[in-house]
């Protein structure tokens, strides 16, 4: 059985009703920025930061910038939540209340 971690400080709630509170884990990716030019600095992103170690059987879920960072170093243990897809169900202020899946 595959057990979800979830990595943000959000509760992620799925469509099927499935939901997942945060652990009070949350990895960040670093960055560097330039000084600003016409109001315009440039960034540079570096490692993920507090990703825990893979675990057999486990899944994290993290933000996107998060997965990009992580599928850059070869893992394959994270998703993040498919906020994008159109069957995302958002409130009448337009805030996410769940989304269908995740993606790897």
């Amino acid at each position: 059985m595959t057990n979800f971690i979830n990595c943000t400080p959000h509760t992620i709630n799925l469509n099927d009703g499935r939901s997942f509170k945060p652990s009070g884990i949350v990895p960040r990716v670093s960055s560097t920025h330039t000084e600003p030019i016409d109001d315009v600095c440039s960034v540079e992103y570096g490692e993920i930061e507090n990703l825990p170690e893979h675990k057999k059987d486990t899944i994290y879920i993290v933000s996107a910038m998060c997965l990009a960072a992580a599928k850059a170093v070869g893992r394959t243990d994270c998703v993040a939540p498919a906020s994008s897809h159109p069957d995302t169900v958002r409130n009448d202020k337009g805030h996410i209340v769940s989304v269908p899946c995740f993606v790897r």
